[in-house]
């Protein structure tokens, strides 16, 4: 008797089985036919894959780690294969923490950071941030973030552990061109309040913009500061670019408008083998007349945007670009809900010139090339000492061409 039940049990169980192994084949058939990616992964190896998970399972000594938590170590994985700093998958702490950031609710250094060459490096500090005022540069290569070394940190990663509550301090350790030996900084985070124009009229008849990011707004202050411009009766014009890291496409296209015509081309969305080629152009306010002469300021703090709009109206013949190579960032990263607790950011496209020079690659070279002259900066002057003004050799060199 009991080796007929122990019979119908093993009978069950291989029913059971078979039954369980059938709907794996058959979710495995419809999935594949409902997602081609998982034919073509059919051809990858993954018995490394499940090798190491069991592995890990096996030997490693520091308790079990959840195995949730090992797939969003291996997407993150798949992400950093791809040798990109800009695309980063985030778990579910770190996916609230950016939307956070996003939406402004912790305070931070005010500059904005980069990779340059492999290294974290300052693409430009925000005018009158705590970074700005601690002494940080355009082109400070950042080692570590009070005792985090930055070598292995994604660029999300790095931006996560400068930003914090209003109030608290971050070590910077940072490497500059010149210097012999690491320097600390430590700066007070504060909630940044970003600029983003400013206008003179110089007594030599040059008017000058300085323009400090590509907000959401930025393109109606930019209108609003042409419209000063052309009420001044000056047809000499300096747009200032310098240490602005960009922002919106649209606002960099609408501001190219102005002074090309209709259907002229702004920049180009390379999306490689995906999609074809776009090109975004001129909505055509062409306002200005062959009676302007302009000069664009660059250096390395200029990115993205700043790039597009230099390289656009260089191309274009509108203005000279005066100042040092830009830094080089062309790239356009997208926003997607994996889960909905984690997201990725990845890369999607890159910007190309008019004239289909990649931003990414090469930057933006100035048709004048002019470095600055060293001077000590504000924040090594002692208290109740003058401070030390330093001579801008670009904008010198800037009224020269357009006086000429």
């Amino acid at each position: 008797m009991q080796k007929i039940q122990n019979s119908k049990r093993i009978i069950a169980i291989v029913l059971g089985l078979s039954l369980l192994m059938s709907s794996f084949l058959l979710g495995l058939y419809l999935g594949s036919n409902n997602n081609p990616e998982i034919n073509k992964a059919a051809s990858v190896d993954f018995g490394p894959f499940w090798k190491v998970w069991n592995l890990i399972n096996e030997k490693y000594p520091n308790g079990r780690t959840a195995d949730q938590d090992k797939v969003w170590g291996a997407i993150s994985g798949l992400t950093s294969a791809l040798k990109d700093p800009y695309t980063v998958f985030f778990p579910p702490q770190e996916a609230k923490l950016f939307k956070d950031e996003i939406a402004g609710s912790f305070g931070g250094a005010g500059m904005e950071v980069g990779v340059k060459d492999k290294v974290l490096t300052v693409i430009s500090p925000l005018k009158g941030s705590p970074a700005a005022k601690a002494g940080i540069k355009s082109g400070d290569k950042i080692l570590k973030i009070d005792d985090t070394g930055t070598a292995d940190l994604n660029i999300d990663k790095a931006i996560s552990l400068i930003r914090g509550v209003v109030g608290t301090k971050v070590k910077l350790t940072l490497a500059r061109e010149g210097d012999k030996e690491p320097r600390i900084i430590t700066i007070v985070r504060e909630t940044v309040s970003i600029p983003t124009i400013d206008t003179e009229l110089r007594k030599d008849g040059i008017f000058v913009i300085s323009l400090y990011n590509f907000s959401e707004n930025s393109a109606s202050l930019l209108r609003d500061a042409l419209r000063e411009f052309i009420k001044s009766g000056s047809s000499k014009l300096v747009l200032d670019l310098r240490g602005n890291p960009g922002g919106y496409l649209d606002a960099a296209i609408d501001m190219a408008s102005w002074f090309l015509p209709m259907g002229s081309p702004v920049v180009k969305e390379d999306f490689g083998d995906k999609q074809d080629m776009q090109i975004h152009r001129s909505k055509g306010y062409d306002i200005f007349n062959k009676n302007l002469k302009m000069v664009i300021l660059v250096d390395g703090g200029s990115a993205s945007a700043s790039e597009i709009l230099a390289g656009a109206l260089s191309e274009h013949g509108i203005a000279k670009l005066v100042g040092e190579k830009t830094y080089g960032k062309g790239s356009v990263q997208e926003l997607i809900n994996v889960t909905p607790e984690t997201s990725l950011k990845i890369t999607i496209a890159k910007w190309l010139t008019p004239n289909g020079v990649s931003i990414s690659e090469k930057g933006i070279e100035p048709d004048v090339k002019v470095v600055p002259e060293k001077s000590p900066s504000v924040a090594s002057v002692p208290e109740g000492k003058n401070k030390v003004e330093a001579k801008d050799a670009q904008l010198d060199k800037a009224i020269e061409i357009l006086n000429k």
